[in-house]
Formats: C-alpha cells, structure tokens, sequence
C-alpha cells in the first residue's frame, strides 16, 4: 500500500503540478464570466445601443482623472488576447524518412510569436525562477523517496497520454499524401537540410516549370528556417538544428522567391484568380480536398511571413515583405488569429514606419477592412486610433510630416465607410467634450493640462479633417456642432497670449469647417483679441525664433519681445483674410465685415507702430471695396431679402471663379505667410531654445 505524501511534497504538487494549474485557470474563467455578468447589470445604455456610464447622480469624478485618458473610452478593446490557431505550421514532411517534430515542438513554435516578444530581462527572471523550483524539487526527492516514485509514475502516465493523442491527431500534416515528395531526386537534393544555392535553384526551377507541390513544400521549410534565421527568439528553440543555410546570398534568394511568387502559386493550385480579392473565395474552399492539403503550406507561408517583419529593421525590406502580404490578404480569412496579428503588426509598423514603410501599412489595414468589413473595419478603426494618440504626444518639427501622413491616412480609412466611423467619431467626440467640461468646471491642474497638450490638439485636428473630407456627401451635422462647441470651449479656457499659437490653431479649424461645410461660423471676436495682444510700443527686442507647428504654450520672456508682435498682427490678419474670402460674394458680407473694420480703425489709432498701421490700413482697403462692390451689385437685383435661393446663389459665377479683388488679395497674403514662414532660417521648439542667426523680418 503506497503511503500518504508528506506535507512538504503535497504543497509542491498543489503549486506546481500542471493538472491543478489547468483546473484553477478553468475556475478563474468562470468566475470572470460571472463578474462580467453581475457588472453588465450597472451599464446602461441608451437607445442608439451606446454604452454610457452608470447613473450614480454626477457627470464626472473630480477626484478620478486617470479615467479621463484619451483613448479610455476604447480601453475594452485592449482585453483581446491574440491566442493561436488550431492546426500547425512546423516543418512540413517531404519525404518518410523526415524525422517529424514532436508536439512540443509545435507548441513551441505557435507560443513563440507571444513569447519572443518578451524582454530579456524577463526570460532571466523565468529562468531563475525555473532553477529555484528545481533545487526546491531535488530537496524534496531526497526527504521523501515516495513523492519521488510519485513524481515518475506520473511522468510516465503524462508521456502514455501524449503519445495516444499524437496517434489521433488531425494537425500532422505528414498525414497529406499531397505534401509527399514523389521525386526521389528531390529528396535526394535536400539530404542533410543543407540549404546551397544549387538546391535553391533547382527547387525554385522545379517549383517555375512543372508546379511540383513538393519541391514548393520543401522551399516553404526553407523560408521558415531563413525567416527564423539569426533570431534570438525563443520562437527559434522550435526550428530543426540539422537545417542550414551556406551563405547570405542563399538565405536572399529562399526569401526573395517565397515572397515573389507564394501568392502566385497559391491561387493557381487553388484556382483563384488574382482579380478575386472576395474572403468568401477562400472560406468556400475550406471543405475541399484541396484546401486541406494546401492549409498547412498557406499558414506556415503567411505566420513565417509575420514572423520576418517583427524581426528585420531595414524600412525597404520591410516595405517590400508588407506589399507581398498585402496580396495574399484574402488568405488570412480561415486563421482569424493570425489575421489579428497582422493588424497589430501593420498598425505599429504604420505610426513608427518611414514613408513608404506606412504607406504600405495603411493600405493593408484599407484591404484588410475592406475584405473584412463586417468582421474587422471596427477593430482596425480603434486600433489605429489608439496608435495615431499614442504617437502624437509631441509635435518636433521631424514629426510634423509623418503626424500630417498619420492623420489624413486614418481619415482615408474613415472614409472607407462613414457611417460605421460615425459611431466612433461620436464616442471619441464625447470623451474630448468630457475631459474639457472637466477641465471647465473644475479648474484642476491636470484637467487643464490634458487639454493644453498636442495629444488633445491632434485628436481636435483629426475629427476636424474627417469632417471637412465627409461633410459635403454624409449628414455629420452632429458631429460638426460639437467639434465646434469643443473648439470654442478650447479657445475660451485659454484665453492669455501665452496660449496664442492654440488660439491660431482654433481659429484655423473653425476657417477649415467654415469652408467645407458652408455654414457661417463667427471667429472675427477671437481674432480681435489676438490684436490686442500686441497693443504696445513698438521697440522690443527680436527675440528667438520659434516654430510654432511645434508650440503649444509660449515662453514668458517671449512676450515682449518684437517677434512676438508680429506674430499677433500678421496672424490676426491672415486668419480675417481666410474668414472673409469665404464669405467675400455672400450678399450679407458688408454687414458681417462691419464691427470688424470698427475694432481695425481703432487698433489703427492706438498702435504706435507704423508698420502695422501700413498693413491694416491696407486690409481695411480691400475691406472697404469690397464691401462698395457687394453693395452696388446688391442694388441690381431684383427679389426681395426673404428670397433665400435667390439670395444664395448671388454673384455664384465670382465665387467660383475667384477673380474678385479680395481673393486676389487673399492670395496674396497667403503667398506672404509662406514665404515668409520659409524665410525662418533656424527654427527651435520650446523648451529647447538657440540663439537666432538671422533676424525674421515681416512681409505681408
């Protein structure tokens, strides 16, 4: 009769036997089931399906900013777990006397996209913790003998099971009389698994004249070997150490042929056309008999592939190994998980990538929501929301293009289908409308400065330019009044001229919503007061220059400092300009211009500079004949003030063409704003200050 384990070994069995581990995973499953029950019950949500927060009598928690994060209104979104597909993808069998790898071997390799991602100070800490256990285990072995017998019979009992399952085992692929190699030439070739460019062109030429299936199965094994090549990953521990590649040339030539022509291949043992990009294409194949004897080659194909553009760091090799995937999309329709993993992969690779590297990136994530629309355009949406506001925190004059190709890239996918980012649009919308009502109400240090940041500015300008793309052919009035109210709200927290490039900023995109949607929007007020910022004498230093795309609050000592003088009048007056020229051929344009001229003449008389008088009395010219040719043309007409089609579609042919004064001298200022923009010869970002080469002098 065997005798009871003592104390000691009954602890070590209760903590470390994979058994018990597998049954208190199955029991914290459960229990998460239930609490996600219990708590959808606090959750309420309102008739158009959109969950709001529980009703507990206030609108926000003061004491809570935290929840007030950008991108926390889509945090449930992070909770998914990319687990691995059911079926293999290790070696595939050429001929019998293969050796297969074992089950571990497989496990290995599909936890090791999980696990290679881990540091590796992480690894040595496992490690280390692995060693412990062990000596812990050893000392328990030498106390009690009988655990010892215990722990054997156990092992045994584990490797009998192992074995019956492995015999039962639908994932060998070895089982595909498809994948076997008829040629013994072939197999003859590859004797030893030493990869030479012989080899390799003897496969490829195989593979190009007559579509030998194994001769592809075996180069597959080889791309696997070459993409995992040089890899500190633990994802390598899995590959077959007998395999080898001669030199550098060879591992091109495997990778370069794989990535040319796997798609090829795939659709003509198929039968799929290239034009045909439908995922219901593949999904009616997967019963077939071809399908299953492809399945094994497709995965490893397109997980391998995966696999490459997570190691390589060279942005062309990684561009053209993005632009190959993006052919073969439609394949990742049967491995949902590794469809995700792509995802992932492309949106990191489209907020960190060069130029074309994103280029590239998006226009996977634009197939993968257009193959997959019901199923993926949401995913995608969020995802690469949440990448463009976590890579937007800073505004460097290197990053201002790539934030520009961020942001009109994610409003292209927007634009795929305008409805479906309606709805995220609004949810976003709502949280920027939550945090600056917070900011509003409460005055706290850190509400105001979650507004006062680039990452709210950014995900401002976002929405700004999906509107003014979608305004014209979707009903986005919703959504244009609260970006409004958002920006005025922005406008009126931070009043101060050390705010005055935000300010800009607001002024700038009502202008941009102005314009495309054709609704008249007031900004003359908050114009004005940028002129009366500079109402000063006119005899302060140059100061340093700064780049304002990189700015969002101004130093103190900058304030009196000429340039920034300059900024205040020349701003005011091109963002007046932008304002009127929109509004230039309206019939109410004397009346709308005419508080402004009366706040122009008397910054005219106060001013002791006569070089702003110079340009203002100018704009107030252009002002002021224009208004004169509005009004003689209005005398013209015939029907009445309550005509309103009439009234909208006076003087369309000048509006159109832009050949009236004042666009002429809209141009002109714009023209004048560039050059001078240009004219800048060193531009800093606050804080990081040097001292100015050249003095920035004005035009305008």
């Amino acid at each position: 009769m065997a005798k009871k384990l003592g104390m000691k070994a009954r602890k070590f069995a209760k903590k470390n036997l994979p058994a018990v581990h597998k049954r208190r995973r199955k029991l914290k499953s459960t229990f998460k089931k239930r609490n996600s029950k219990g708590n959808d019950r606090l959750v309420t949500e309102d008739p158009e399906g959109n969950k709001e927060l529980p009703s507990n009598g206030r609108l926000f928690e003061d004491d809570n900013l935290e929840e007030t994060s950008l991108d926390a209104i889509f945090s449930e979104h992070d909770s998914e777990e990319i687990q691995d597909d059911s079926g293999s993808d290790g070696y595939l069998s050429q001929d019998s006397c293969c050796t297969n790898i074992s089950e571990n071997n497989f496990k290995g390799y599909e936890e090791g996209s999980i696990v290679g991602n881990a540091s590796s100070m992480q690894i040595r800490e496992i490690h280390l913790e692995l060693a412990k256990k062990k000596k812990k285990l050893e000392k328990l072995k030498e106390k009690d003998p009988d655990f010892s017998q215990f722990l054997e019979s156990y092992n045994e009992t584990r490797k009998a099971s192992k074995n019956e399952e492995a015999q039962y085992s639908d994932e060998d692929v070895t089982s595909d009389d498809g994948m076997q190699l008829a040629d013994e030439d072939i197999s003859n070739l590859i004797k030893g698994k030493l990869l030479t460019r012989s080899v390799i062109s003897s496969l490829c030429q195989l593979v190009r004249e007559q579509h030998s299936v194994s001769a592809f199965t075996s180069l597959l094994n080889g791309y696997r070997y070459a993409c995992h090549y040089g890899s500190d990953s633990t994802d390598v521990d899995d590959l077959d150490s007998s395999w080898r590649i001669e030199d550098a040339e060879t591992l091109c030539k495997i990778l370069s042929f794989v990535l040319y022509e796997a798609d090829k291949i795939f659709r003509e043992l198929l039968g799929v056309s290239c034009s045909n990009c439908r995922k219901e294409a593949i999904l009616e194949l997967k019963n077939s008999s071809k399908w299953k004897s492809l399945k094994p080659l497709v995965k490893t194909y397109l997980r391998s592939t995966l696999f490459l553009v997570t190691q390589f760091t060279d942005s062309k090799i990684l561009a053209f190994a993005i632009s190959r995937i993006r052919t073969s999309v439609v394949f990742f329709a049967p491995f949902p998980t590794l469809l995700r993993r792509l995802v992932k992969i492309v949106i990191h690779l489209w907020a960190t990538g060069e130029r074309d590297l994103s280029s590239n990136s998006i226009l996977i994530l634009q197939d993968v929501a257009s193959v997959f629309s019901s199923d993926y355009f949401d995913t995608c949406l969020i995802k690469t929301y949440k990448a463009f506001i976590a890579h937007c925190k800073f505004a460097e004059p290197s990053l201002f293009e790539h934030l520009q190709f961020l942001r009109n890239s994610f409003v292209e996918l927007c634009s795929q289908d305008v409805h479906k980012s309606s709805t995220t649009a609004i949810a976003s919308i709502r949280h920027l409308a939550k945090i600056l009502q917070l900011g509003l109400r409460t005055k706290n240090e850190e509400a105001v400065k979650r507004i006062c940041s680039w990452q709210y500015m950014n995900c401002v300008d976002l929405w700004v330019t999906f509107i003014s793309v979608n305004v014209n052919d979707y009903d986005l009035q919703p959504l244009l009044y609260m970006v409004i109210q958002i920006i005025n709200g922005v406008a009126l927290l931070f009043p101060g001229p050390r705010y005055l490039p935000m300010r800009i900023k607001c002024v700038q995109w009502l202008n941009q919503l102005s314009n495309s949607s054709g609704i008249f929007i007031p900004v003359a007020s908050f114009v004005l007061e940028i002129l009366e910022y500079s109402i000063g004498k006119d005899g302060g230093k140059p100061g340093k220059n700064l780049n304002f795309s990189s700015v969002v609050q101004l130093p103190k000592h900058w304030l009196k400092s000429r340039n920034f003088q300059d900024l205040c009048v020349f701003s005011a007056l091109e963002l007046l300009s932008a304002h009127f020229a929109k509004w230039s051929s309206h019939i109410s344009f004397p009346e709308l211009a005419t508080i402004t001229l009366i706040r122009l003449r008397k910054f005219d008389e106060i001013t002791d500079s006569e070089r702003f008088r110079r340009v203002v009395k100018r704009f107030i010219d252009q002002v002021e004949q224009n208004i004169e040719y509005v009004r003689k043309k209005r005398d013209e007409v015939a029907f009445s003030p309550n005509d309103q089609q009439s009234a909208d579609s006076f003087l369309q042919p000048e509006k159109f063409s832009g050949s009236t004064q004042f666009m002429q001298y809209y141009r002109n200022v714009m023209e004048n704003a560039s050059s001078r923009n240009l004219g800048i010869k060193e531009k800093t970002s606050f804080p990081v200050e040097r001292k100015s080469k050249k003095r920035r002098e004005p035009i305008l």
